[in-house]
């Protein structure tokens, strides 16, 4: 079965738009945004591509066999998550290649964006098969769209590392981080992360909390990581979070002599094991000095 993956942008002359022409020799793979909470974020093309494909890859066919059901969708469902990916991406090629449509899904938002897809969607490109996205709602846009922050440049980071070592490394890197940058955050850790943030970032840095985006209790918070860390010192956290920080300023990022540039760079290469380039990388992000006056120092120190 195949359906319009996506309408002509220029109208006929009559004001008709017309869908674009699909090959015929495979099957099309459908992108699907899900409402990340509120049923009424679901678009009228989600509902209709969902009525009409041929089966549904779904994160947690429990999860969303509730929505297929508020929106009276009777399409088959099949898994398809983290553990059965590997298994499960030839399978669903193969039915692919036969001619047949699929959409996937995952329990909210865009697959494909912290959630399983990336790899069925890679796929798909590697072998040809029409790959069409069908947008809907992101937690991480949409809690941009209301921190009061800078939303001209911003950086998406997803869940921070959980092991010591790499997270580390990404809270390092986002200090020096000039963009905006969103993050998301489980409530068992908000409160760690909070203190982490605050300690690499600096008591001051601007932070938007948004919890439980677009459900009932939805909350969006506004003040500094201080404050932030202060806050879920007492309060018992809830939901699912979406942190939106301030980039930092350049002005404000220190100036190293030489003697601690070399130290740094040592300690980067040596103890955290980064190449020469990603030690590079990281400091100019958290200092004033340039990439290029790094990586001669860093040849100089390894010489």
């Amino acid at each position: 079965m195949t359906i319009a993956p996506h309408l002509d942008a220029q109208p006929s002359d009559d004001s008709t738009i017309l869908p674009a022409a699909l090959p015929t020799d495979t099957g099309t793979l459908y992108v699907v945004g899900t409402p990340i909470g509120n049923l009424e974020d679901m678009t009228f093309r989600a509902v209709r591509t969902l009525q009409e494909v041929d089966a549904i890859a779904a994160e947690d066919t429990r999860h969303t066999a509730r929505l297929l059901q508020h929106f009276q969708i009777t399409t088959p469902q099949l898994s398809y998550h983290q553990h059965n990916r590997t298994k499960q991406t030839p399978r669903l090629l193969e039915r692919l290649q036969r001619g047949q449509s699929i959409a996937i899904v995952t329990d909210a938002g865009m697959p494909g964006i912290s959630d399983p897809g990336g790899d069925l969607v890679a796929a798909c490109a590697a072998v040809g098969i029409l790959v069409v996205p069908i947008p809907g709602v992101s937690a991480s846009l949409t809690a941009l769209s209301v921190s009061g922050l800078d939303s001209e440049r911003f950086a998406f980071d997803g869940f921070l590392p959980t092991k010591t070592k790499d997270r580390r490394l990404a809270l390092d890197a986002l200090a020096g981080e000039t963009r905006t940058t969103i993050l998301y955050e489980a409530p068992h850790r908000i409160s760690q992360t909070l203190q982490d943030l605050c300690q690499v970032c600096g008591e001051d840095r601007q932070i938007a909390i948004g919890r439980e985006l677009t459900k009932r209790y939805e909350e969006i918070w506004r003040g500094s990581l201080a404050q932030a860390v202060e806050l879920y010192a007492t309060r018992k956290p809830q939901g699912e979070y979406t942190l939106t920080i301030a980039g930092a300023q350049p002005a404000d990022l220190p100036i190293l002599s030489d003697t601690d540039v070399k130290t740094e760079l040592q300690r980067l290469m040596v103890a955290e094991g980064l190449s020469r380039s990603q030690a590079c990388r990281q400091l100019a992000q958290q200092t004033q000095q340039s990439r290029r006056e790094l990586y001669q120092m860093a040849i100089d120190l390894e010489a």
